[in-house]
Parts: structure tokens; C-alpha cells; sequence
């Protein structure tokens, strides 16, 4: 590895440590104010960020620890798979019976402060994670830069839901946006089982 590699790998550690910090107060805040607004989306958000903290731990676990850190990340990125498909069949499930028995959630200002936020963030750490992955040729972290571009995604989802409905009283822009998220995470959960985002045998 050049020295100009390592200072890159080390950007990569870095971002992946600020990743992981970021979705786990995410997940907390928009898990806790889903509960108590009763919505769904800001529920399945909360898990997602969940989810994608602990794909961020699996990336820096593969940029320490080289080739036997790769082995191990497509094992745990199988779990993480089966994850997501778990979260998106939930959040489908609970969704369609909010809509079905018209079940309204309450305005959620925190949860739209926290969607709005990751709007802002997300593309700008996307972006620096596709500028190391190019520099360390990592398809690993070209792949993770992917999964923050789909929380960014989710984020807008979840904002025009939550805003229709505190704007308007739209009470069933929630469960969509919900539904929307649903297909979305199925796909995300799909890539991770057929082992796409770790097929690399880069030199990290």
C-alpha cells in the first residue's frame, strides 16, 4: 500500500465511523419520535438507520482488517440482508393496515427536522465516500457510498410524507410514503444477499 493509499483508507475509516455515529443518533431519534407520533415511515426510517450503522461497522471492519476482513463481510452482509428484508416486509405489513383501518399519526416537527437534516448530509458523505473508494479503487466503500445515496432517498420520502401531513392533515401520506420506502429497502436487501456490494479483491 503507497502512502498516498493509506492516507485515503484512513479518510475511509473515518467516514465510516462518522456514518456509523450519525444513523445510530438517527435511528434513536427517528425510532423514539415514530413511537410516539405513530408513524410508520419515521419508524422504518429509524430501523434503516439502524441497519445501515451496522453496514458501516461491517465496511470498517473489512478496511482494517484486509482480506480476512472481506470473508467476514460477506457473511455479515448476508445478515444484513436478510435484515432489511425483514424491515421492509414490516414496514409494508404496518402500513397497509394503517391505511386499511385509517389509522392517522400525529404531526412529528422532530421527525421532519431529522429527514430534512439527513437530506443535507447524506449527498455531501455519499460524495466523499465515491472520492476515496476511486482513490483506493474499493468497490466495497463504492458500494456503501450507494446505501448513503439511499438514505438520502429516504429521507426525501419521508419528508414530503411527514410534511403532507402535519401542511395538510394528509393523514395517509405517512403509510405511502411507508409503502414507497417498502420496495426500496426490499431491493437494498436483495443486493446484500447476492453478496453485490462485496465482491471486491482490491488491495485496501
Amino acid at each position: 500500500m503507497t502512502v498516498s493509499s493509506a492516507v485515503f483508507v484512513r479518510r475511509g475509516r473515518h467516514l465510516e465511523y462518522f456514518t456509523i455515529g450519525w444513523n445510530v443518533l438517527e435511528a434513536a431519534v427517528a425510532i423514539g419520535s415514530g413511537i410516539v407520533a405513530g408513524s410508520t415511515a419515521l419508524i422504518g426510517f429509524g430501523i434503516d438507520s439502524a441497519i445501515e450503522s451496522s453496514s458501516g461497522a461491517v465496511l470498517l471492519w473489512r478496511l482494517q482488517d484486509g482480506e480476512d476482513g472481506e470473508r467476514r463481510e460477506k457473511r455479515a452482509l448476508r445478515l444484513v440482508g436478510v435484515c432489511f428484508l425483514l424491515l421492509a416486509t414490516y414496514v409494508a405489513i404496518d402500513a397497509g393496515m394503517a391505511l386499511w383501518f385509517r389509522e392517522a399519526p400525529d404531526e412529528s416537527m422532530v421527525g421532519i427536522v431529522v429527514a430534512a437534516v439527513s437530506l443535507i448530509v447524506m449527498p455531501i458523505l455519499a460524495h466523499e465516500k465515491r472520492k476515496v473508494a476511486h482513490s483506493i479503487g474499493s468497490r466495497a466503500l463504492e458500494a456503501d457510498s450507494r446505501q448513503t445515496d439511499l438514505c438520502m432517498y429516504l429521507s426525501a420520502i419521508l419528508l414530503v410524507g411527514l410534511g403532507l401531513n402535519a401542511l395538510f392533515g394528509w393523514w395517509w401520506a405517512d403509510p405511502v410514503a411507508a409503502l414507497i420506502m417498502a420496495p426500496i429497502i426490499t431491493n437494498e436487501g436483495r443486493e446484500a444477499l447476492k453478496g453485490e456490494t462485496c465482491e471486491c479483491h482490491d488491495d485496501l
